[in-house]
């Protein structure tokens, strides 16, 4: 039910573009999460970037990246920016038509807050603690740093699933649960109410393909030119997300309903630290997913991350000095 509900959503989407736009390409994409890391498609709107290069770009959003996948796969969308769980998922049970054609965060930048007695991981034992889904970055996140402290879900915490980063956050406050695995700017949101980080997750640095632009082969192959307007946009939004705290913060201000300066200030200053200027995607955040998959699936051991890989975009953008045209400007 809630995959037809998304399908009915991007049809309604699809038919509802006003007429001063019908000349420019439109492209629907689909994005996973609420949060800074996901926010490029934000910023190119509020820059007017879409408009630069001729696209008419809609974005929906649905929190769960096991339907974001399902849906692009399906053809009901064209792109998406979600984690890279799903899509290696898919790929390894034989849906290799799915391919990554960016990166925008390469490792995990969560954290687990938590308030009351919690100050240590130690304290999480006989726990509850909040993820956006299993199997989610926010659960690989949890089990990955709290394994580092001899932590076991079920042995020693249990994960209770809240369906968002706001929703764990609120989950929280509201004593649902005892801590949350969030990420900027909800992380700085709590820290704000008074709660403290358990975990301080990037100075794990845990590789991850934890944002990543992903689309299918055939849609490169019908709309090549469209996908590389897409990713240039792309390119000039990561310009601004690394250039320009001040519109920055504006638009996150304007999506996320912040309007808490140091909010803003705390989350930009961790998170911008984590995020590729040039849309990056490194290897060994795929074959981080490949290992956590490889226990329950052997297809995963036998996989090599540069077959989910399409760089051509990338390397057009490096081969032609587009990268350095664009890094050049002030």
């Amino acid at each position: 039910m809630l995959l037809k509900g998304l399908l009915t959503v991007i049809a309604l989407v699809w038919f509802s573009w006003p007429l001063s736009v019908l000349g420019a390409d439109k492209l629907i994409g689909i994005h996973s999460a609420r949060v800074m890391s996901q926010s490029l498609p934000w910023v190119a709107e509020e820059a007017g970037l879409f408009k630069k290069y001729n696209l008419d770009f809609h974005l929906v959003f649905i929190s769960s990246s096991s339907i974001v996948t399902a849906a692009l796969l399906g053809g009901d969308a064209e792109m998406t920016l979600t984690g890279g769980i799903g899509n290696v998922r898919a790929y390894l049970q034989g849906s290799t038509d799915v391919v990554f054609v960016g990166g925008v965060k390469n490792v995990m930048t969560h954290s687990i807050v938590g308030g009351g007695n919690i100050k240590r991981p130690e304290d999480l034992r006989g726990k509850r603690v909040g993820v956006s889904r299993i199997g989610g970055n926010s659960h690989y996140f949890t089990n990955q740093a709290l394994r580092r402290f001899n932590l076991e879900p079920g042995r020693d915490f249990t994960f209770i699933q809240t369906g968002g980063e706001p929703e764990a956050l609120a989950a929280l406050i509201g004593g649902g649960i005892d801590a949350a695995a969030l990420t900027a700017p909800a992380d700085a949101q709590g820290i704000a109410l008074g709660y403290r980080y358990v975990v301080y997750g990037p100075d794990l640095k845990i590789p991850y393909s934890a944002t990543a632009f992903v689309t299918r082969r055939s849609v490169i192959a019908k709309r090549p030119q469209v996908i590389s307007q897409f990713m240039r946009v792309m390119a000039e939004a990561s310009k601004l997300m690394h250039t320009d705290r001040e519109f920055i913060y504006k638009v996150l201000g304007k999506y996320l309903r912040l309007t808490d300066r140091k909010i803003l200030e705390s989350a930009y200053n961790t998170e911008s630290k984590a995020l590729e200027p040039r849309l990056a995607i490194k290897l060994d955040s795929l074959q981080a997913i490949l290992d956590e998959i490889a226990p329950t699936d052997a297809r995963a051991k036998r996989a090599r991350p540069q077959e989910l890989v399409d760089s051509r975009y990338l390397d057009e953008m490096e081969k032609s000095g587009f990268f350095d045209q664009l890094w050049a400007k002030k």
